[in-house]
């Protein structure tokens, strides 16, 4: 199946599907390592239905929430979190129909691993960020369940610390780190006994 005909069949379940992948402390994590203030104004890529989000709309910051999939983002359109500062628009990791030096923060959970060119969605996201601005990203380290590519429709088996290391200095940001969350992703294959157990990066990077 086409990857985003994936999202579209699953965006009225990916809320359940989510908590049994990861939990909030991958979103408590982020935001906390991007020390978000409220006010603020954040980017989240790959949006899906909201889980970084619901987290910044608590946090008093205004979200403009993008993601290729229409069915995820009238997910959570209705899930709405009681926010006047809620934007909702379509648009890929890759070219992000923002303008340049526009937000504070960006933020990308989960969405790295879908995109062809992680170095260049990198590059966009460091392009809407304002001078002194933050990108924040949780993703997969490298692994080898490759049911993943399959059943997931993961274009990626994870990243290595040091690539995305890399693409962040690429991309001209400064004062970058790369570590653990802490957390990590399970996730059941559909057609074996097999289970990803997979460690889960932060990378932060200042514009």
């Amino acid at each position: 199946m086409h990857e985003r005909g994936y999202f579209d069949e699953i965006a009225p379940r990916w809320d359940d599907m989510r908590r049994t992948y990861f939990s909030e402390g991958v979103r408590d994590r982020a935001l906390s390592e991007a020390r978000v203030q409220p006010g603020k104004l954040a980017a989240d890529v790959g949006a899906g239905t909201g889980f970084i989000t619901e987290g910044l709309i608590g946090h008093g910051v205004e979200v403009l929430a993008i993601d290729e999939s229409l069915p995820m983002l009238q997910v959570l359109r209705r899930k709405a979190f009681g926010a006047a500062g809620l934007h909702c628009c379509i648009g890929s990791a890759e070219r992000l129909p923002v303008r340049t030096g526009a937000v504070d923060y960006v933020f990308a959970n989960m969405c790295l691993h879908h995109v062809v060119h992680p170095a260049a969605a990198i590059g966009e996201m460091a392009r809407i960020l304002k001078k002194g601005g933050t990108l924040t990203i949780t993703d997969l380290d490298e692994h080898a369940f490759a049911f993943l590519t399959e059943e997931r429709t993961d274009r990626w088996m994870g990243f290595k610390k040091e690539d995305t290391r890399t693409w962040f200095a690429e991309a001209g940001l400064k004062d970058i780190a790369v570590g653990d969350t802490g957390e990590r992703a399970s996730v059941p294959s559909d057609s074996t006994d097999n289970c990803a157990d997979i460690s889960i990066f932060i990378a932060r990077g200042t514009k």
